[in-house]
């Protein structure tokens, strides 16, 4: 049986109200260790990580070089990487849940995949909301798949991917090798409070000082290809999500077209009617 790692990092989750202990949650059923990275942060997220009190998880208490911007999060990824003891590791971020229908599939294939050398990691198919827990961003600008379980062999190579999104393999950024699950991430970061969003601004003037921070732009812009989502949410996100699920702050602007949506809705239609993701920007090639 091939013992699976889980890796994660956090800093300042109750800052930014992050659901991270939902998403150690989801990924422990199928894990035989969790690693946690928890940078010094400016709330009490240690003792949130702490109270889970799992016997599984192990917390790495790491200071943070925040100057060196988004490049951060891939180096304290790998540094979580890195001291996981188990050949393969489920990868998930901090504001990311994993949906209990698909936790067993994802280590059911790490199992049937381990003995393939040639698949290095494993895809799993994202729902990204936005705005709420009711809603979903849909447009070729939300990655649908990415890879979130990896062989842990450092002499692999494999490591994060710029601000970890996903990884790459070898100094050359090669891109890694996956197979596609049906595991489901859902993504939470654009459907927290107001108050976290306005952090997550002001964060992002330290991480990302290139992108446009004028304050005066709404927190959540209006964007092509909002859907309405049908579905369940991950077990262990309920109780959060619940607790905010009204925010009478938390709104998408009105409906406001650019001339670049039109990208959006041709590539939008082009998926509907042929399956193909136009300009599909991939951290992987599917073997």
């Amino acid at each position: 049986m091939v013992k699976i790692s889980g890796f994660t990092i956090v800093r300042n989750a109750i800052k930014l109200d992050f659901p991270v202990e939902a998403s150690i949650r989801s990924i422990l059923p199928v894990c035989d260790e969790v690693v946690v990275n928890v940078g010094r942060s400016e709330d009490e997220t240690l003792d949130l990580v702490r109270a889970i009190a799992d016997p599984r998880i192990r917390i790495l208490e790491t200071d943070w070089d925040m100057s060196r911007r988004n490049t951060v999060l891939g180096a304290e990824t790998l540094r979580a990487m890195r001291a996981c003891s188990h050949p393969w590791g489920i990868y998930i971020q901090a504001d990311e849940v994993l949906h209990e229908t698909g936790a067993e599939e994802l280590a059911a294939a790490v199992r049937k995949h381990d003995p393939d050398t040639r698949v290095e990691g494993l895809l799993v198919r994202y729902l990204h909301f936005y705005g709420g827990f009711q809603t979903i961003a849909t447009h070729r600008r939300w990655y649908r798949r990415e890879v979130r379980a990896v062989r842990l062999d450092p002499a692999l190579d494999i490591r994060p991917y710029q601000g970890a999104q996903g990884f790459r393999v070898g100094p050359d950024n090669r891109k890694i090798r996956a197979r596609l699950t049906g595991a489901h991430m859902f993504h939470y970061g654009w459907a927290r409070p107001a108050h976290a969003l306005r952090e997550k601004r002001e964060l992002g003037k330290t991480m990302y000082p290139w992108r446009n921070a004028d304050e005066r732009l709404p927190l959540l812009a209006w964007i092509p290809g909002i859907r309405p989502f049908e579905g369940s949410h991950p077990a262990t996100a309920r109780e959060w999500i619940e607790r905010r699920f009204e925010d009478p702050e938390r709104v998408i602007a009105p409906r406001r077209f650019e001339w670049h949506h039109l990208r959006y809705y041709v590539s939008g239609w082009i998926e509907r009617l042929t399956g193909v993701r136009v300009f599909e920007f991939r951290n992987y090639t599917i073997v």
